[in-house]
């Protein structure tokens, strides 16, 4: 008997597709069963942090809010700090803002003033990265605060979205581990 071909799963496979979520015509890519599973979250955790091997790294951002999931864990492999970067409104204590726009109107996120030092060396952390508006934001509070930007990782990228184009068009290395076509 010959042997079975087995196939390793990559990342996009732990991802599921969910028609017509928020909006009908959407296909909402659901991170959440690739964090349920302990394989696939190992995966997506460990190649995220793989171009980055050999960097230093003093601190992980991570967007909130599944880029808190991805960003404590990657901060805890590093053994880093991690600091949010949250919805205006939501953090305690002196903060910073950065509004940016969405499809639907705008909005704003903060980080703490005193979250990091300058010449600190930051990772940026998110699940998706679609138009780039909330990572060029996060990446705007950052810099304001002095910190170095290292790079942008993401689990899914959205190339027909432009976030990948508008981020790098700011000097920033980008990452994704798995692209989705359409919206």
């Amino acid at each position: 008997m010959p042997p079975r071909e087995t196939r390793v799963k990559t990342v996009k496979d732990y991802i599921r597709t969910i028609p017509d979520f928020p909006h009908e015509g959407i296909l909402f890519r659901d991170v959440t069963t690739l964090f349920a599973d302990p394989r696939g979250l190992r995966l997506a955790v460990d190649q995220m942090l793989h171009p980055y091997a050999g960097l230093r790294i003093d601190k992980v951002v991570g967007l909130e809010a599944r880029g808190f999931i991805l960003g404590g864990a990657i901060a805890h492999q590093l053994s880093v700090g991690f600091v949010p970067v949250r919805k205006k409104g939501k953090l305690p204590g002196p903060t910073l803002g950065e509004s940016y726009t969405l499809e639907y109107g705008e909005a704003a996120v903060e980080i703490h003033e005193d979250a990091i030092a300058g010449g600190e060396r930051i990772l940026l952390v998110d699940d998706l990265l679609a138009t780039g508006g909330t990572a060029e934001a996060g990446i705007k509070l950052i810099e304001r605060l002095g910190g170095t930007i290292m790079g942008c990782a993401f689990i899914i990228d959205l190339p027909e979205l432009g976030g990948r184009t508008r981020l790098e068009g700011m000097g920033m290395d980008v990452h994704a581990l798995c692209e989705f076509e359409g919206l």
